[in-house]
């Protein structure tokens, strides 16, 4: 009897070390910063589904996108300590949702089929982009086996956040046809303007750390240069191409089986939401009570080499039964095992990398790189679909 008692004692222990003041406040920082996010992305879904016929392209500008702006970043981060690469990111992001607030209400551009394009493009940035300069302050913050022990918790944190920003984005689903994405954004902007400040208190709590008060130096091309030199970076950027290929391929699949479901936006917003929240009640268990403990057994290699079997069986599902329901199903299963192991996995290598690359290499794996990774991933589905 004393082998399972000191298990579970030990794992009690463990878990301890997951819970502390900064690693919740780390949780709710992340907490507003998918609540922002989640309130707009069944909207970013619902203008995939209108306009599913040039989806690939759209894909293709979003990864231009992020092309352009990684140096810019880069930029900002070669000047700026971790206070100010927070506080001009997302204050930049502010404004933009400010500026659409503007042409969908004043310029009266709401059923303008370019503006939602434009807003489908730069959600995709959006999304990449306040979540990597998220984790960029967390793994400067946080290194090593505190990183193990706390990215759970905190990626938790964010799940509730999903949870809230997909009940309110559902609750707002009926304003859509009539308003558009006016509630949508006003909402997300109050969250994110929240999660600034949330941040910069974090911060304040780490004052003592080199890290916070120094910029990372170096010049705008200092990612793309170590993408191209470093074979680390390069393996962790091929890795993160490969799987979120597999993952676009999934989603361009599912959203041609969603449209043929049903043709009313409410409903497909309704469907998405439901998909979240689902999601997130699942991942949350995970991340607070078994991520941490699943990486220390599984080890970090074995856990991102898994992600290959399970596209496997889920691309073989497809073939055999294309419907709405598995839609759902297999959704679930992609996502939570994507939040709730293999994202906080990542995070913990990224948190071994080197300071430069912690702050640069990183962001532009997780934005440039994954955009790549969609375009190619939607590339195969239209090139199969010529045939």
């Amino acid at each position: 009897m004393s082998f399972p008692i000191t298990s579970i004692k030990s794992f009690v222990k463990r878990l301890s070390l997951s819970f502390t003041k900064e690693s919740g406040l780390a949780g709710f920082f992340f907490f507003l910063v998918l609540c922002s996010w989640y309130i707009l992305r069944p909207v970013r879904n619902e203008m995939a589904v209108q306009n599913s016929d040039i989806l690939p392209y759209l894909l293709g500008a979003g990864a231009f996108v992020m092309l352009l702006l990684n140096p810019i970043y880069s930029w900002l981060a070669s000047r700026k300590n971790l206070r100010g690469v927070l506080i001009g990111c997302y204050s930049f992001f502010i404004i933009n949702l400010l500026i659409f607030i503007t042409l969908w209400e004043f310029f009266n551009l709401s059923s303008a089929v370019w503006l939602s394009q434009i807003f489908y493009i730069w959600c995709n940035v959006y999304s990449f982009f306040v979540v990597s300069i998220f984790w960029v302050v967390i793994i400067n913050l946080f290194r090593g086996d505190r990183a193990t022990n706390v990215f759970g918790v905190i990626a938790a944190g964010g799940s509730l956040g999903a949870f809230l920003g997909s009940e309110i984005s559902k609750q707002l689903a009926s304003t859509f046809n009539e308003s558009g994405i006016i509630f949508f954004t006003s909402i997300s902007i109050i969250f994110l303007m929240a999660a600034l400040a949330t941040g910069l208190i974090l911060l304040n709590r780490f004052v003592t750390s080199e890290d916070i008060d120094k910029a990372a130096g170096g010049t705008s091309f200092d990612a793309l240069k170590n993408l191209i030199s470093s074979s680390q970076i390069r393996s962790i950027g091929l890795y993160m191409y490969l799987w979120t290929a597999m993952m676009t391929v999934h989603w361009v699949t599912s959203i041609d089986i969603v449209n043929a479901w049903s043709s009313d936006g409410g409903d497909r917003i309704i469907f998405f939401s439901r998909i979240e929240q689902t999601v997130t009640i699942l991942t949350l268990f995970t991340q607070f009570f078994l991520t941490s403990a699943i990486i220390r057994f599984a080890g970090p290699k074995n856990i991102l080499m898994f992600y290959g079997f399970i596209f496997m069986g889920a691309f073989i599902g497809y073939y055999f039964n294309p419907s709405i329901g598995y839609v759902f199903v297999i959704t679930i299963i992609l996502r939570l095992f994507e939040y709730g192991i293999n994202k906080p996995t990542r995070e913990v290598v990224f948190s071994y990398l080197k300071r430069t690359d912690r702050y640069k290499s990183t962001v532009m794996v997780d934005t440039f790189l994954v955009r790549m990774g969609d375009f190619t991933g939607s590339g195969f589905i239209l090139l199969s679909k010529s045939f």
